[in-house]
């Protein structure tokens, strides 16, 4: 069996799939970028963890600070991230792929300028590059959810 490893920018993703890529920003703001973030490290279990994420200039970025999600990233670079769910309008999203660390410098310090909350050099930013999306729509009664997938390794067809 292969796995699929292949990834894309967040620039990459809205160009192939513009629509769900327009939705999912859209459900990733609508609480002011908070979402859960799940990592993983060799054989440990999965971790998730409440984060803060944006979209700056085509890329989906994350700040974290020491902490067993940091590590589980450079170590091992896995993630699937949930945006906040709202019981009022119940439509999901979330996206899977592979975290590459930012160093410090121009990128770093642009995405820093406008965030959420007061970065410095404790905080260690990654990119979190894009494999797979999804998108569930419904109404406050409807299940299941009708589900838009897409996929890099699917040459990004939607």
């Amino acid at each position: 069996m292969t796995i699929d490893t292949a990834t894309t920018s967040w620039a990459a993703f809205a160009a192939a799939a513009p629509d769900l890529a327009a939705a999912g920003a859209q459900h990733l703001d609508r609480a002011e970028g908070a979402a859960l973030l799940a990592t993983v490290r060799g054989d440990a279990p999965p971790r998730i963890h409440p984060v803060t994420v944006g979209i700056v200039d085509g890329g989906l970025y994350v700040f974290l600070l020491d902490s067993a999600k940091r590590r589980d990233l450079v170590e091992d670079g896995r993630y699937a991230l949930h945006a906040h769910q709202d019981m009022a309008a119940p439509d999901e999203f979330s996206v899977r792929g592979r975290a590459r660390l930012i160093p410090q410098g121009e990128i770093r310090d642009k995405v820093g300028s406008g965030w959420f909350f007061e970065v410095d050099e404790t905080y260690w930013l990654f990119e979190l590059t894009v494999q797979s999306a999804i998108l569930g729509v419904r109404g406050a009664d409807e299940w299941p959810p009708r589900y838009t997938r897409w996929s890099a390794a699917d040459g990004g067809r939607a």
